[in-house]
């Protein structure tokens, strides 16, 4: 029975740290997108060109 209570602890402590992991990585900004908003500005010209459509069929 003291072998369950062990691998309970353990498995506690690992989640914490990964927990703990995660909010460091998420406040230092490694899940920032900075990637995105280099490619969208060669998408512009295709949703103004949408737009222009949308608004000549009304």
């Amino acid at each position: 029975m003291s072998v369950i209570y062990l691998l309970l602890t353990i498995s506690i402590i690992v989640a914490i740290l990964f927990f703990i992991a995660f909010i460091y990585s998420v406040r230092t900004g490694q899940f920032d997108d900075s990637y995105t908003p280099s490619v969208r500005m060669l998408f512009d010209d295709e949703l103004v060109k949408e737009k222009k459509e949308k608004s000549t069929k009304d």
